[in-house]
């Protein structure tokens, strides 16, 4: 079993050797997990992407480290497709996407590698809101906002997913290829919702599990009023079946 973890980055230094090693020693704990580590970073000008480089090139985890370094900010959907498309022309079997920020746990990736090799779904969803909410340290406003806007987002869609806008989830490659990833547009939190419709549509099945996020402590959130538009119209369009 071959695993792609995705993470893109944009001014993610004080996180990115960290995540780095907690995510590429879990090999360490599982060692069939085969899991490698894609950081997909958009030209961060805090120097992300030499981070990494310097972790490539040191050897520490060779064949294992892979970086795609673009020319400008693109926005979080964008950086998962390019990671989607790497996994598939690599030959890797499995994708998890998760962000830098340490609110995904790393260690949790092996409850997520326990659970597909005991269940064939096309993808796992690491649920904020499964069996009870599992947010650290949210402002009430925010937990709110973030609540019912998968509320609104389930209700819209028809998915039975109680976490539509999560970012921690696991893809079978082999459903991702079924998926037309040039036709997914959306930019920011609106790509977990349009990526969790496009997976049910591929007729493959979609399994949760309840995962722990954490506010980040480094670093600053990449949630904005634009992004929040996005998704909002992003669930009509989806329902209506203006995508491609």
């Amino acid at each position: 079993m071959k695993i792609l973890v995705i993470i893109p980055t944009y001014n993610e230094k004080k996180n990115i050797a960290k995540m780095i090693i907690s995510v590429l020693t879990l090999d360490h704990k599982e060692k069939d997990a085969g899991i490698s580590l894609l950081v997909v970073d958009d030209n961060s000008p805090d120097g992300t992407s030499a981070v990494v480089s310097d972790k490539m090139m040191n050897g520490e985890f060779k064949d294992r480290l892979f970086l795609i370094k673009r020319e400008k900010k693109m926005g979080l959907g964008t950086a998962y497709r390019a990671g989607f498309k790497f996994a598939i022309e690599q030959g890797f079997d499995y994708v998890i996407t998760m962000d830098c920020d340490f609110s995904h746990d790393p260690s949790e990736i092996i409850n997520f590698v326990n659970r597909i090799n005991n269940n064939a779904v096309g993808m796992i969803v690491g649920s904020r809101y499964k069996d009870g909410i599992r947010i650290m340290n949210w402002k009430m406003k925010r937990l709110l906002i973030s609540y019912f806007a998968n509320i609104y987002s389930m209700v819209i869609t028809g998915l039975k997913i109680t976490d539509l806008t999560g970012g921690f989830n696991m893809y079978n490659v082999a459903c991702l290829k079924k998926i037309n990833l040039d036709g997914v547009k959306s930019k920011g939190y609106a790509f977990q919702i349009e990526m969790k419709y496009r997976m049910k549509k591929t007729g493959c099945r979609i399994d949760e599990i309840p995962i722990t996020f954490y506010e980040r402590t480094m670093g600053r959130s990449k949630m904005s009023k634009s992004i929040i538009f996005e998704a909002f119209f992003m669930v009509i369009r989806l329902r209506l079946g203006l995508y491609k």
